[in-house]
């Protein structure tokens, strides 16, 4: 039977690495509002837990995910997603930028992308590259922290959070990652580029469009107009 990357989180290192993360993205989508959200790949890991978003669904190739779908072909209307979670979901994709592509057509303007990945430069990184592993995640395709900023950008996503993580050696024992838990805010403070997850919170931004605040959340002394009242929050830019 062949390991996945669940199994793996459910041995000590995973399940080490999977509560950090677990609280990252608990912070994170918490403040996050909108109608519809949507986690792909990890489907048994509920990163979307603490969502405000009422619709929110995972996907996946297979159960238990709610969607069983093509990540790299979603079935899903353009600009129709307020957020989309992705843990760990381009390490393990034969075409990550594609995937990434699919996802910004889904997601609408404003809309928002929360996403970890394993940091190649990082002891994680090490233990893959000198491991040699065939099974998740050291047979990954680790990608850069600034690669995937760079794909971000050209999309046009706008990165406007993020943080690395995880900077204890990935130990097999438990014993040895309780005892190596002090590297984790001495990796923060001395060598922040080697945590051994990151994660990137981004925006869609689409050019010839802009937010108009609502009304009534601007500062004015009398009553607005009723042209003023019944304009959209998004108005396209002529």
């Amino acid at each position: 039977m062949s390991t996945t990357l669940a199994d793996w989180f459910a041995t000590p290192t995973g399940r080490y690495l999977l509560a950090r993360e677990q609280a990252w993205f608990d912070r994170t989508v918490a403040d996050i509002f909108g109608f519809r959200a949507v986690q792909i790949g990890l489907p048994g890991c509920p990163f979307l837990g603490q969502s405000r978003i009422a619709a929110r669904w995972t996907l996946d190739y297979n159960a238990p995910a709610d969607i069983h779908a093509d990540p790299h072909w979603l079935p899903i209307a353009d600009n129709a997603l307020d957020l989309v979670v992705m843990p760990h979901a381009m390490e393990f994709t034969s075409d990550p930028h594609r995937l990434l592509r699919e996802v910004h057509r889904a997601v609408r303007p404003e809309g928002q992308v929360v996403l970890a990945g394993f940091n190649p430069f990082s002891l994680y990184g090490a233990k893959r590259y000198f491991g040699r592993g065939e099974t998740p995640p050291w047979d990954g395709n680790f990608i850069a922290l600034y690669r995937v900023k760079d794909w971000l950008a050209l999309l046009g996503f706008e990165v406007t959070g993020g943080g690395l993580d995880a900077y204890a050696p990935p130990f097999a024992q438990d014993k040895w990652l309780r005892r190596s838990a002090f590297m984790e805010k001495a990796g923060d403070r001395w060598w922040p580029i080697a945590g051994g997850v990151y994660f990137l919170r981004a925006t869609k931004k689409v050019v010839g469009m802009r937010v108009i605040t609502p009304a009534w959340q601007q500062r004015r002394s009398g009553l607005a107009t009723a042209p003023r009242q019944a304009r959209e929050c998004i108005e396209r830019v002529e």
